[in-house]
């Protein structure tokens, strides 16, 4: 069903109480000179990857329908966060040399001029070798995005957890780490060529980083002024009590110990989670999740939501204002 009918946005039209509230937004690189409204997009689309590449920014999201007919991922970009340009079908099945569905949690980053897409396929759950992580490359952001090699990045469990939910984070010193899990969340370094996770310095394959409480998928790591900032998500994607919490530390590999909640169920949305953090052009930062709809309680009738993301004086992060 990847796009909203037009029974279905006229029925959605009638909740103005969730779509008409907006929040300032920049309309160029510089200045906050219109407002934009959540969702950002048209259609049920889950588990946002938001980022800038030079000056345009982009957002590509899982299609939230029943897994068997998950096959492919949509994309969206906008000069301003506010006017979003949709870009259908950026990966699918046909450009893979082995996913077939259950496509989630897209992931895309820039090295060396090509731009590479992560993603998890067919069932990561089952450890059984043919499913969990791959990696596509392409020339531009909007793909369309092939198969860079033959079979998954990452086709195991490892530290108990599933192969899903990965996020490429870039340390200061430029190098390139692979996270993913679910139940649990590893990390690993990136080979140069983007084929492969390779072992630590140390010898060592996959490091556990899990929280000390709380993990469940949805893996982003960010760091600021010096410290890393580990958010996940929490509790059943279908139902109210999904959520986002985080943890802090001196250490990529942490210990990571659970503070608090970013994201939770308001009067405005319910189980918000699954999001990316990114920085617009003055350096301001934003996050990207999926919500559902007050009063829907159908599993995957998610929508996409962007909202300032903001950090305290003592280096906390402050819960994010639904809007």
């Amino acid at each position: 069903m990847g796009r909203i009918t037009t029974s279905l946005a006229s029925a959605l039209s009638a909740v103005p109480l969730l779509f008409s509230q907006v929040f300032g937004a920049p309309t160029d690189v510089n200045h906050v000179t219109q407002r934009w409204e959540n969702p950002i997009a048209d259609g049920w689309y889950a588990d946002p990857d938001g980022l800038r590449f030079g000056d345009e920014y982009w957002v590509y999201a899982t299609i939230s329908i029943a897994f068997d007919d998950q096959t492919y991922f949509d994309a969206f970009s906008s000069p301003d966060l506010v006017h979003w340009t949709p870009h259908p079908k950026v990966f699918s099945a046909d450009n893979s040399n082995w996913a077939e569905k259950w496509f989630w949690a897209p992931c895309t980053i820039e090295r060396n001029g090509k731009y590479y897409f992560f993603y998890t396929a067919n069932n990561p759950i089952a450890n059984e070798g043919n499913a969990g992580i791959g990696v596509a490359v392409a020339d531009t952001p909007a793909g369309p995005f092939n198969d860079l090699i033959d079979r998954p990045i990452v086709d195991r469990h490892y530290n108990g957890g599933n192969a899903m939910d990965q996020q490429v984070f870039i340390d200061d010193d430029g190098t390139y780490y692979l996270i993913w899990g679910g139940s649990r969340v590893s990390i690993s370094p990136l080979s140069e060529d983007m084929k492969s996770i390779e072992d630590w310095a140390d010898g060592s394959g996959p490091k556990d980083i899990t929280p000390n409480e709380g993990f469940g998928e949805g893996s982003f790591m960010l760091k600021h002024n010096g410290k890393y900032y580990f958010m996940w998500s929490e509790g059943p994607y279908g139902e109210p009590s999904y959520r986002v919490a985080y943890a802090m530390s001196d250490s990529l590999t942490g210990p990571f110990d659970r503070i608090g909640l970013i994201l939770s169920t308001t009067d405005v949305a319910d189980g918000p989670g699954h999001h990316s953090v990114f920085k617009d052009h003055d350096g301001k930062y934003y996050i990207v999740y999926h919500r559902r709809i007050i009063g829907d309680n159908v599993a995957d009738h998610r929508v996409i939501a962007i909202d300032r993301f903001y950090f305290n004086e003592d280096g906390t992060i402050k819960p994010v204002v639904m809007t």
